[in-house]
């Protein structure tokens, strides 16, 4: 029997989808997954990254979708990786990351959640301060393993429940919040 979803959660990254459907469970919304990669333009935008992400999963799948874009952005390197994050992760990784940095560590994660339907398009965009650790901390995918929220001494990869104060769950909390009451 096939299982009921809400909307559909569209994405190359299966961990995201992860994160995103165990986040918006506890708000009472079904989220199936449709793997596929997405058009992303190169642009100093995440709202304009994500906006088009939102249009081409749309136009490809006929369902209402939502994606997620975010970026690290750390302040000694002038924003970078930002919006190129993805990228930079796969050709220098952390190991590049903490390689760049010297006494300046501080850092924030930005999450766009936007979602798309016949009649609606709607972005929800959080924001994490944080800082970047001085060695990989813990067991975790993409920078989790490097980038320590505040008020904590933990990376995300330590932390046991970061799917209750991420970027990612501060941004699919507003979503959550508009959907249910659209």
């Amino acid at each position: 029997m096939q299982k009921s979803f809400d909307l559909f959660f569209v994405s190359s990254n299966n961990h995201k989808y992860v994160e995103a459907k165990s986040i918006l469970e506890t708000f009472g919304i079904k989220l199936g997954f449709l793997k596929s990669e997405l058009e992303e333009i190169q642009s100093n935008s995440l709202d304009e990254i994500a906006m088009r992400k939102a249009k081409d999963a749309f136009s490809k799948f006929k369902k209402p979708v939502i994606i997620e874009d975010d970026g690290l952005f750390i302040n000694s390197l002038s924003g970078f990786p930002g919006p190129y994050s993805s990228y930079v992760f796969k050709t220098i990784g952390n190991d590049g990351i903490l390689n760049l940095l010297k006494n300046n560590r501080k850092a924030k994660f930005v999450s766009i959640i936007t979602y798309c339907d016949k009649t609606n398009f709607q972005s929800f965009t959080a924001k994490l301060d944080g800082m970047i650790s001085k060695f990989q901390k813990g067991k975790g995918w993409g920078y989790d393993p490097i980038f320590i929220p505040k008020n904590s001494q933990k990376t995300f990869a330590e932390i046991n429940e970061k799917n209750k104060l991420s970027h990612r769950y501060k941004a699919l909390k507003k979503f959550s919040n508009w959907y249910l009451h659209k």
